[in-house]
């Protein structure tokens, strides 16, 4: 489905003009012929929004004025009171238009902000990673991707629990200044290997929306699970149920309870008590705690 944003594209700046220019035209005309029996006057109010997006201010203000005087001068209302309805007229006429023009240009600017992180992302040898509210990776360049490898050849909809969990817990949902940080952490790779990472971090905000960007690198002494400290974890943890993997196969995704209840068609308290059973089995006490234990030695059931 097109979105109605797109008729704003500077693309259609011509197309536009001429289309708004001919609807003013035909509205006059028909309201001229149209005089003794109703007014059509409203009708200006759409080409005026259509062309605000592409002229200057002060031409969406005189294009608001000439269509009020048309739509007075077609208008079958007693000539008391003219001036008041002018007046109203104009404000409404230009009000929308103005407003329209705003919401254009700060949608433009959001778009351009948006294709130069792409960009710079994009070009950047150091591995990027932009993460959303929800704790998903946005925006990924090819060196992050080759540094964490995942099985689907793209990071792009993953979450980043699933790689780097501290830094899923870095983003902060509530509002609040824009911070710069910088951790060491143990990222895990697609193939089950773990690795120390040295994360640079900030976040900032994008129209009201929470978000993280993050520079990672391999930090020197990278370590590494043997096959036989593997088995050995493999043979020494505790077992969960299907339940459980699937609450814990959640939570990694970054849902909160009330959406992972939703998720499994269980209620909430059902999931805080499997989070109290997990908490036990794992010997852990907060959720960043437990999203830790279970990448490191759950991973393959995850």
């Amino acid at each position: 489905m097109p979105r109605l944003e797109a008729i704003w594209e500077r693309r259609n700046r011509t197309p536009v003009i001429l289309l708004s220019s001919l609807v003013i035209c035909v509205t006059a005309l028909v309201d001229w012929w149209t005089k003794p029996y109703f007014s059509l006057g409203f009708l200006y109010l759409f080409p005026i929004m259509l062309i605000a997006g592409f002229v200057p201010r002060s031409t969406v203000v005189l294009l608001g004025i000439g269509c009020a005087v048309l739509s007075e001068v077609f208008s079958s209302l007693p000539p008391e009171g003219e001036s008041i309805r002018l007046i109203f007229g104009t404000l409404a006429l230009s009000g929308c238009g103005l407003f329209v023009a705003e919401l254009v240009r700060n949608r433009r600017l959001t778009l351009e902000a948006q294709e130069r992180l792409r960009i710079l992302i994009e070009t950047s040898s150091a591995a990027i990673v932009t993460i959303d509210d929800r704790g998903f990776i946005e925006l990924a360049n090819g060196a992050a991707t080759q540094l964490i490898a995942p099985k689907e050849g793209h990071l792009v909809g993953n979450p980043i629990a699933a790689f780097l969990p501290d830094l899923h817990h870095a983003l902060r949902k509530e509002d609040g200044p824009q911070f710069r940080a910088s951790i060491r952490c143990r990222g895990y790779r697609d193939n089950g290997e773990f690795f120390m990472a040295d994360v640079r971090f900030s976040t900032y905000h994008d129209r009201a929306t929470p978000k993280l960007a993050a520079i990672i690198g391999e930090a020197p002494g990278n370590g590494q699970q043997s096959s036989s400290d593997g088995a050995i974890a493999q043979l020494e943890r505790a077992a969960l149920s299907s339940r459980e993997i699937e609450v814990l196969r959640a939570l990694i995704q970054g849902m909160a309870n009330k959406e992972i209840a939703a998720s499994l068609g269980i209620s909430e308290s059902t999931v805080k008590n499997t989070f109290q059973q997990l908490f036990g089995k794992l010997g852990v006490r907060s959720r960043s705690q437990l999203v830790r234990a279970a990448l490191e030695e759950y991973r393959d059931l995850l």
